[in-house]
């Protein structure tokens, strides 16, 4: 009962939009190829599940090993910039500028310079998720309560046991926000390096049903999407509860 009170609200919202979309479909008599209506859509999904479910876990394997490296790298930055204040104030602004990079621009010049093997993909996931990172790990350390840092450092502790003991702790549900955020980007990310070249994936998929003006494929392809971004999302806030509750309980 708690659930579908927490959740009833979104599932109905959800389910007037899709008997709207239905609704609009059928009454204006759109046709199939310009905008599939739901139930299309999801006729077309139980059909091509067998052929596209090697797809959807090419992308899964794809979206969680570029997430983390993305998150590897960019806790590492964090971690570098927090403890180094006078490189945080050089680097920072150039993170902040790599972000209005778009990913579209870069992609060709990745596969120019790493071909078309794995390496441009994980850099284009990579590129997507580090940022997150990077800044809700920068926040949780710098938000550490003030007289918790000056008792540790009364007591003698090194900058070092200060971090480990007292900001890294105090900077996971920071952390877990942003890795939240770039799970989400992860499967996007995933799906767009797939379009730059691949045997298979959601966006091998996605391109060959554009090509041929399969529209309900391409919203089979969309849902999938964002399915697997939900699941992911979901997936780590059951790992924030149990790494935070576990750390409260200490």
């Amino acid at each position: 009962m708690k659930w579908v009170r927490e959740k009833g609200g979104a599932i109905f919202l959800l389910l007037f939009i899709l008997c709207s979309w239905e609704l609009l479909v059928k009454v204006n008599e759109v046709p199939g190829w310009l905008l599939p209506a739901p139930i299309a859509v999801f006729s077309e999904a139980i059909k091509v599940i067998p052929s596209f479910s090697t797809d959807i876990f090419s992308t899964i394997q794809l979206a969680l090993l570029g997430l983390t490296i993305g998150s590897l790298v960019g806790f590492i930055i964090a971690v570098l910039l927090h403890m180094m204040p006078f490189v945080q104030k050089m680097v920072y602004p150039l993170l902040i500028l790599s972000q209005n990079i778009p990913i579209i621009v870069l992609a060709p010049l990745l596969i120019i310079w790493f071909g078309f093997g794995l390496m441009p993909k994980l850099i284009i996931i990579g590129l997507v998720c580090f940022f997150p990172i990077v800044v809700a790990a920068l926040d949780g350390f710098k938000n550490t309560a003030s007289e918790l840092k000056y008792y540790m450092e009364m007591a003698g502790a090194s900058k070092s046991q200060l971090f480990w003991k007292l900001e890294l702790p105090h900077s996971l549900p920071s952390l877990f926000s942003g890795l939240k955020i770039s799970a989400t980007y992860s499967v996007m990310g995933a799906v767009i390096s797939e379009w730059l070249g691949a045997k298979q994936g959601i966006g091998v998929f996605m391109t060959l049903s554009q090509s041929s003006f399969r529209t309900d494929r391409v919203f089979v392809a969309i849902f999938t999407i964002m399915l697997l971004s939900i699941l992911i999302f979901g997936l780590l806030r059951m790992v924030e509860r149990i790494v935070i509750k576990g750390k409260m309980e200490r």
